[in-house]
């Protein structure tokens, strides 16, 4: 899961992307479509469950830490909150970063609204300016956001989102976002027990469940196409080789899905591919930010070294 409470912006493209991906060889339906209300809601709730570390030990790490990454990453800058949700980690961090200026992005522009009405009501001496963006396709920011002394915010471990090479791609487009003093400060998760991981992505309770299938209704919104809920199964594994959690949705039974201008049938076992979430070692994170035009990596971990958050310069 990404960690990012947003929902897609209707336009036309998305139905193309959509229904691209639906008709590929093995089907798929990119992640941050999972993050309609509903998904939204859901996924606050993953973040609740004893399976579902992720949530807990970053927050433990900017706990224990937060003056020293804030020593790091610098105080008074821009803070530009990638996927911001409802915006609840970056204001933790406000008291020891104390930003200038806050920019909270996502692609779900009305819930991102009422998490900064509420913001803007207890830091009222504190400039801010939300931005709807899918930025993961690109990141132009308005005028209005400074070039100068930016500090990307990207927790959650939503980097894992993409494959190897998007994600340095991403972070890429990063570091040419940073100008020539920002900087990223990034959360991650890190590479552990298959057990483990693959319990945070398929809880006891089935709530990861009801969050994957959710996202059928949400493409039911979007495309206008008739997927039934009912007839899809939850599933999730650890590959080893990729170093990477895997979600689908499997159906129980044989069955054709339309939509306007198109349809697919589906056998009974076929999978659609929702989402990845690579996991990382600190060297290979560094290497990534490395070869992305960051350098000067300060790391922190959580006592059971489940979480990995560090900044990076641009350099």
């Amino acid at each position: 899961m990404t960690g990012q409470t947003k929902r897609p912006i209707l336009s036309e493209p998305v139905r193309v992307e959509l229904a691209a991906g639906l008709m590929q060889p093995n089907a798929r339906i990119s992640p941050k479509f999972f993050y309609s209300r509903l998904g939204s809601t859901l996924f606050e709730a993953i973040c609740l469950l004893d399976e579902y570390y992720l949530t807990r030990a970053e927050a433990a790490i900017f706990a224990r830490h937060g003056r020293e990454i804030a020593q790091a990453a610098g105080v008074g800058r821009t803070l530009i909150d990638l996927g911001a949700g409802n915006c609840a980690k970056a204001a933790g961090l406000f008291p020891v970063l104390a930003p200038r200026h806050y920019v909270p992005v996502d692609i779900s522009v009305d819930f991102m609204a009422d998490a900064v009405a509420a913001l803007t009501a207890a830091h009222p001496g504190l400039r801010m300016h939300p931005v709807g963006l899918d930025f993961s396709e690109h990141l132009a920011l308005p005028a209005v956001v400074a070039p100068e002394g930016r500090l990307f915010f990207y927790p959650g471990s939503s980097l894992g989102n993409f494959a190897p090479l998007q994600a340095a791609q991403f972070l890429a487009r990063l570091r040419a976002a940073c100008g020539a003093d920002g900087g990223v400060l990034i959360g991650v998760d890190m590479v552990k027990d298959k057990a483990v991981l693959e319990a945070a992505y398929d809880d006891a309770l089935g709530v990861t469940a009801a969050f994957n299938l959710a996202v059928l209704r949400h493409v039911n919104e979007l495309l206008g196409s008739d997927f039934a809920p009912q007839l899809w199964r939850h599933r999730a594994l650890y590959n080893a080789g990729q170093s990477r959690i895997e979600m689908y949705l499997e159906a129980r039974t044989a069955q054709t899905v339309s939509w306007p201008g198109g349809e697919r049938a589906f056998a009974a076992g076929e999978r659609i591919h929702t989402e990845n979430s690579y996991k990382f070692t600190a060297a290979g994170l560094s290497t990534m930010l490395e070869q992305s035009g960051f350098g000067g990596m300060q790391c922190w971990s959580d006592p059971g070294e489940a979480f990995l958050v560090c900044y990076a310069r641009a350099v």
